[in-house]
């Protein structure tokens, strides 16, 4: 009789659990219904609304349905593709007179996306249509943006705060220290710092001039662009002194912003919307102040991205890993499957290698280049493109290219290799708990990171280090073209902008992702003007795209839109990437061609647990 309630109990759960999925899916789909009308109809004519309130990255990290219902998801991720398409399509459309970016609570993003973001709205200007910008503040990444406008609207109550590349990084050597962790570190190459966090309590001295030199590389590229787009902004006035330059306007941070140069109108959203509907007709009269407005998702829905063409463009964007992983991230399984998928689902005369990645996994790297060199030996032309960031292994893929085309901000080069294992004897050790087994062979039980790596362990990690770092040096001396010890001499992990890189011989030249697609379609004997590009992309099935979508709109939004705000998240931030690159480091690959120098990518966020292990080191340090 137990048993037959017991039974009954597990069919009734059963039965809910049912009724449950099914609920969902129903008002899923009502959602779904709702919200699908606007996007298909709505105007087609007014002025292009873009509301950036996330970030701008090469590839949007896969929506997880789940977490963004738990409150744990990311701020929606707007990608470079479909924004410079929207524009393009807004600047060949006779019905969209304008463009209005709101920048209220842009979330910002790497220099070369948001330079190629700028590209494509100078465009919308030289077909004779007007961009307008809104924001409350403006910082480094919001500025880049709005200074490609023809007018830059501010709130009364903003301000413009520009501080430039440059920043502190975490180094807890010392916690743990305290807590008995030993990091044992095995690398090659002098530069190759993305393991001094773990080692140091401060910069070294050659990681601090590779990380300055970067730093003003990308700062000399930013202001360059400011100046070329926005020649009357007196950006080297106000960073040289702004305490001085705003008592100058009685702390009038909107006054000072004007009369620098760096916005044109101080007015609320009211009269920004007012002067939108004089350009482009007022909209409906039921909303005072409102302008005619083609909305930027029902845009992209009437006029989507090619899904077919001569040339296919393979994103390897995020942190490099074996194995499977969503879009956003680069694993390295699924990225040879879409590439293989693509192949034959298309009759690719080209591809074009589009990289965004710090590196990440070197067996990972290996088999993306290995996917690629197979579609070489085909006879097909790769080239690569290299995004914001192509360090470490990503410069590993791209080396399998025919033909390297970067921008000068982008970041690269990071040629070496490293090793991290985290042991734990001294932790043991406080708690009085002893660790001891036996052996049959020298490698019995190694590495051990109960009691420590043995000698023998040790060596053998190193040696895999420096037999990784020399077949990294021999595949870029093949690929390159230059001698093992001239690679060598500008590798041993040193990070380069792309200016400097072009200069070493590490990239051919400079030019965008358009810039390279044409390339790809001249070797294939095709004409530039004519051939189509298609971005290859995992297959997902009905069930992901749906609560995708679903849960993409439900996603939380960034911080506030005042610039101080924005200066006020930057310490959260570098923790959170800090618990990122801890967690990556210890449940990631031993060895790895990675770059910790570089900056962080925009659809990172720390897990759950991850957070709950660092509050448990953290209380166990505090107890000492």
């Amino acid at each position: 009789m137990r048993f037959l309630k017991g039974l009954w109990k597990v069919l009734v759960g059963i039965k809910d659990a049912l009724v449950l999925l099914l609920l969902l899916l129903f008002f899923g789909g009502l959602y779904a219904a709702l919200s699908a009308t606007p996007h298909g109809g709505g105007p087609t004519s007014g002025a292009l609304a873009i509301r950036l309130d996330g970030p701008i990255v090469e590839q949007p990290a896969e929506v997880n349905p789940w977490a963004q219902f738990g409150g744990q998801g990311l701020p929606r991720e707007y990608s470079v593709a479909d924004l410079v398409h929207a524009l393009d399509t807004a600047a060949a459309d006779s019905g969209i007179e304008a463009v209005v970016l709101d920048l209220d609570i842009f979330a910002g993003g790497r220099q070369v996306a948001i330079g190629d973001v700028g590209a494509a709205i100078d465009r919308v200007r030289q077909a004779g249509k007007r961009v307008l910008t809104y924001a409350t503040g403006y910082d480094d990444d919001t500025y880049q943006l709005a200074a490609h406008a023809d007018e830059i609207w501010l709130s009364p109550m903003g301000a413009v705060l520009i501080a430039g590349p440059g920043g502190s990084n975490l180094y807890y050597a010392q916690l743990l220290e305290r807590l008995g962790i030993t990091a044992n570190v095995y690398r090659v190459g002098a530069f190759k710092s993305a393991v001094e966090p773990y080692t140091r309590n401060d910069m070294s001295p050659e990681a601090r001039q590779a990380s300055q030199a970067l730093a003003n590389a990308l700062w000399e590229q930013w202001r360059q662009e400011v100046r070329r787009v926005r020649p009357r902004a007196q950006v080297d006035a106000y960073v040289a002194s702004p305490t001085e330059t705003i008592r100058r306007f009685n702390g009038d941070f909107a006054h000072a912003a004007r009369e620098m140069g760096f916005v044109d109108r101080i007015g609320d959203r009211t009269a920004f919307n007012a002067r939108v509907g004089e350009l482009v007709g007022r909209g409906r009269e039921a909303v005072p102040n409102s302008f005619r407005a083609v909305e930027y998702d029902a845009l992209l829905e009437r006029n989507p991205l090619p899904r077919g063409g001569d040339i296919g463009i393979l994103t390897i964007a995020g942190e490099i890993s074996d194995g499977e992983a969503g879009t956003g991230s680069a694993g390295a399984a699924t990225i040879v499957r879409t590439l293989e998928q693509g192949m034959r689902d298309h009759d690719l005369r080209a591809l074009v290698v589009r990289i965004d990645s710090p590196g990440g996994s070197a067996t990972g790297s290996e088999v993306i280049r290995q996917a690629i060199l197979n579609v070489k030996r085909r006879g097909i032309p790769v080239i690569v493109s290299f995004g914001s960031v192509a360090a470490s292994g990503g410069y590993w893929i791209g080396a399998a290219g025919d033909r390297i085309f970067a921008e000068p901000s982008t970041i690269t080069g990071s040629i070496g290799v490293f090793g991290i294992l985290p042991s734990f004897e001294g932790a043991l050790r406080n708690l009085g708990i002893g660790a001891d087994g036996v052996q049959t062979t020298s490698l019995s039980g190694e590495p051990n990171l109960l009691r420590g790596p043995s000698d023998e362990a040790d060596r053998l990690l190193q040696l895999s280090v420096e037999g990784m770092y020399r077949r990294f040096l021999v595949l870029v001396s093949r690929a390159r073209n230059l001698p093992v010890q001239r690679v060598h001499e500008i590798g041993q992990g040193r990070v380069w902008d792309g200016g400097t890189a072009r200069q070493l011989g590490l990239v051919d030249q400079f030019g965008s992702l358009q810039d390279a697609v044409r390339e790809a379609a001249r070797r294939a004997n095709l004409d530039p003007d004519r051939a189509h590009a298609v971005h290859l992309a995992p297959q997902t099935n009905w069930f992901e795209r749906y609560f995708g979508t679903f849960a993409e709109n439900a996603a939380p939004r960034t911080a506030g839109p005042d610039p101080f705000s924005r200066l006020r998240n930057r310490p959260e931030e570098t923790i959170a990437r800090a618990l990122q690159d801890a967690q990556s480091l210890l449940r990631g690959p031993a060895i790895q061609a990675r770059c910790l120098e570089c900056p962080p990518s925009y659809d990172a966020a720390p897990t759950v647990a991850t957070n709950s292990l660092w509050r448990m080191l953290l209380e166990r340090a505090a107890l000492r």
